[in-house]
């Protein structure tokens, strides 16, 4: 069987990708596996291999051997330089949602015993920065991997993770939380920035 010839955009797909399994394999490291609250249900679970397949499994396979060959599309120089640039932001974001979030991060939906709200660099602007992040690593998927099943794989799946997920964890936050989550929340954007009023800081 012939395979493909890697292109530009497929190689750098296929760094950046690295580079996000890299960051997140360091942070998983990192954090405490005792959890006082978990709501990590078999659903949760369910989202969270469908994210693996949709922004891992699928293009990498989907870049490498010759598959889905129907949805092809051509591949123009201006997707690959936007897709890097943009793929490279989506990695930057990704990396500062752990570092900022410290040990209170975890795959699934739990908090630690001494969980404290996080409120501070990226948190400041979004309270969910981590899945804006998969937003920008998703388009930048969409750029670089030529295939219209595989290139839109990653915004789908978080397009149904954030539909079925954020509800939840923003009802776990306000349990944990109470009245400072809900003035949070009403400060600060989900997943984009929130436009401030003229003279309020």
């Amino acid at each position: 069987m012939h395979l493909p010839h890697p292109t530009l955009a497929a190689m750098l797909f296929l760094v950046f990708t690295a580079t996000y399994l890299a960051i997140r394999g360091l942070f998983a490291r990192r954090v405490r596996r005792a959890k006082a609250v978990s709501r990590a249900d078999l659903g949760d679970r369910l989202l969270i291999l469908l994210m693996g397949v949709g922004q891992v499994v699928l293009p990498c396979l989907v870049v490498t051997q010759p598959l889905l060959a129907f949805a092809a599309r051509p591949q123009p120089d201006a997707c690959t330089a936007v897709g890097a640039v943009v793929m490279l932001a989506g990695l930057r974001l990704f990396w500062r949602s752990h570092a900022d979030l410290g040990e209170g991060w975890s795959v699934t939906l739990e908090l630690n015993a001494d969980h404290r709200l996080v409120t501070e660099g990226v948190y400041r602007e979004v309270r969910h920065p981590m899945y804006a992040s998969f937003l920008v690593l998703g388009l930048g998927q969409a750029l670089l991997v030529a295939n219209w099943i595989a290139g839109l794989s990653g915004l789908a799946a978080t397009a149904l993770l954030m539909a079925v997920r954020l509800p939840r964890e923003e009802a776990m936050m306000i349990d944990q939380f109470g009245d400072q989550y809900r003035e949070y929340r009403r400060r600060v954007g989900a997943v984009l920035p929130r436009r401030r009023r003229v003279g309020r800081a």
